[in-house]
């Protein structure tokens, strides 16, 4: 087919958005690990924080993202993709500096002086009595900020699902998913390398303006580079044939192009497709977020190991959950080869992948033999799991017209962040009792005995979320009644 300017060769700028959609998953992973990076070694002498504190941010930042993933998703249908990824990105890149200007606020609140700076505010911050004041009125601030990233980063991935949905056709979507979904990865990985040495050198506070100012870097290119497919001057006639062949198909069919009118909020309940999405996203998000959010502390707990001297750790196991990518072509291998409908091959996918995470049962007693040991493991899983995200996202593509995505993928997500916040705030107590009480569990003393319990939790939680998914959607059917 020829292109609108004479040039035979189908462009691929389509690989460009999703490059586009790559980075603001990163950046997205870099904004949420900083405090994970810096809390035991710079913050918790500052402010006196408890493992339950700490808990307490990270539950509340998940319960906030969940019910935000809930509009979050509608948002962006109402705004479209461009807007909708705008606004999204601006208010998490405010949330993520404002974590900074903590320590200003406490010293503020606590001693009546405001204008002292960072440096300053440390200095106040140690002239107050009171323990228990600085720590309540700290983790206070941290949840404000904590709630205005979550309401922001809510938005990254029904626009970058609906942006998928728009630019790739079914066939490509799980592969081009599993790549901008890697940028999950590579924020985790990326953020040991920086974020530790920011904070050593610059102070913590300075490692969130640093990182949060990304956002709005990206959201130059965002403006400039995005339109939608049918409008950008970028693709040729090729690429946009090539994009737009399932409705190519039903014009053949039908002789007409369907235009799916939007779907009312409550109608997308009375779907079991829904359901089935949402219930894989519940049992299996907590697990990533848990990997995320504690894996730093879980090395300095367990073996000793302060921000700086677990980086390397860090960044093998992150290195390894890359071979996630792996997550995108396997259906498509099902389907090419196989035969199989998109949807039974990204669950025969899947199932494979929910196999992987039983490994988390030996990181604990393998530990003992060397901390790399249960670095390589929790890295394995958390590949298998950006392996399983990638392909359950694309569910929803393979089910549901692009005018429900975003707000199926909200729900979805909604889920995922409720399972989050359970297994966040119930982390957070438990290691505190097991710590505080020397728990005992299967050999295991202490604080030990309670990552034992999480990572037991974690490694049944996929096949678990498979079979209830399987039960509720056991084959391919697409939403036809828009």
């Amino acid at each position: 087919m020829l292109s609108t300017n004479g040039n035979s060769r189908m462009t691929s700028y389509r690989w460009v958005i999703c490059s586009l959609l790559f980075f603001a998953t990163t950046i997205n992973y870099l904004d949420r690990q900083v405090l994970s990076l810096t809390w035991t070694d710079e913050i918790v002498p500052e402010f006196h924080w408890t493992n339950s504190d700490y808990g307490d941010i990270t539950a509340i930042f998940s319960i906030v993202y969940a019910i935000s993933m809930l509009f979050a998703g509608r948002f962006v249908d109402w705004l479209d993709t461009k807007r909708g990824f705008t606004w999204a990105i601006v208010i998490w890149s405010i949330g993520a500096c404002l974590h900074a200007f903590a320590g200003i606020a406490t010293s503020g609140l606590l001693t009546g002086k405001w204008l002292v700076g960072f440096t300053g505010a440390a200095e106040e911050i140690k002239t107050v009595g009171n323990v228990a004041l600085v720590a309540s009125t700290s983790v206070t601030l941290f949840i404000i900020a904590r709630i205005i990233l979550a309401i922001g980063e809510a938005g990254n991935f029904p626009a970058a699902i609906k942006a998928t949905a728009e630019f790739f056709p079914k066939k490509d979507r799980g592969f081009a998913t599993s790549i901008f979904n890697a940028g999950a990865t590579v924020g985790a990985l990326a953020a040991p390398l920086t974020i530790p040495f920011i904070a050593k050198e610059w102070g913590w506070e300075m490692a969130f303006i640093v990182i949060g100012g990304l956002g709005f870097v990206w959201l130059g290119f965002w403006l400039v580079m995005y339109r939608k497919p049918e409008e950008h001057p970028r693709i040729n006639a090729a690429e946009l044939a090539y994009i737009q062949q399932d409705y190519q198909v039903n014009d053949a069919v039908s002789g007409k192009k369907i235009q799916a009118r939007k779907m009312p909020f409550r109608q997308a309940f009375k779907y079991r497709q829904t359901w089935a999405f949402a219930v894989g996203k519940f049992m299996t998000d907590g697990v990533w977020w848990f990997f995320l959010f504690w894996t730093p502390a879980y090395l300095s707990s367990v073996y000793g190991l302060s921000a700086k001297e677990s980086a390397p750790q860090i960044f093998v196991l992150y290195l390894i959950t890359l071979l996630s990518i792996v997550g995108g072509w396997l259906p498509t291998f099902f389907v090419d080869k196989k035969g199989m409908n998109p949807y039974a091959g990204r669950m025969r996918a899947m199932l494979i992948f929910a196999f992987f995470p039983l490994l988390t049962l030996f990181a604990q007693p393998l530990g003992s033999i060397s901390v790399w040991i249960p670095v390589i493991i929790i890295g394995i899983a958390g590949a298998a799991h950006q392996a399983w995200s990638a392909n359950i996202f694309s569910t929803v593509g393979d089910m549901f017209p692009k005018s429900a995505i975003a707000t199926i993928t909200g729900i979805g997500g909604m889920a995922g962040g409720v399972g989050s916040y359970i297994i966040n705030k119930s982390s957070g107590v438990l290691f505190d009792h097991a710590k505080n009480t020397n728990m005992k569990v299967f050999g295991f003393e202490g604080i030990e005995s309670g990552y034992f319990i999480i990572f037991t939790v974690c490694s049944i939680a996929y096949l678990i979320g498979w079979v209830i998914m399987k039960s509720l959607v056991p084959k391919y059917k697409p939403i036809t009644d828009l």
